[in-house]
């Protein structure tokens, strides 16, 4: 189905860019790289959420992460801009 499709989508483009942020040898750029990767995954995966899901608890949890991580993920990319450091 278009969910499943999109979801396998988001989580495509997530995973070699955060795993390759996790091998930076600062650990707080690995954190930073890692996490910045997983936040944007988690955003692409509540608002394929939003689009097809239709249950009011997930939807509001959907909501949630994407008023949390998108600040979150701006902090990241500024602190890692800062440092010089690849996102």
């Amino acid at each position: 189905n278009k969910a499943t499709q999109e979801y396998m989508k988001a989580m495509d483009a997530m995973h070699k860019p955060m795993m390759e942020g996790i091998m930076d040898s600062d650990p707080d750029v690995a954190f930073a790289r890692g996490m910045l990767w997983h936040h944007k995954g988690a955003v692409d995966m509540a608002n394929i959420q939003l689009k097809y899901g239709k249950d009011p608890q997930m939807r509001k949890l959907a909501e949630d992460i994407l008023k949390a991580q998108e600040p979150e993920i701006r902090l990241m990319q500024e602190w890692l801009n800062k440092k010089g450091a690849r996102q």
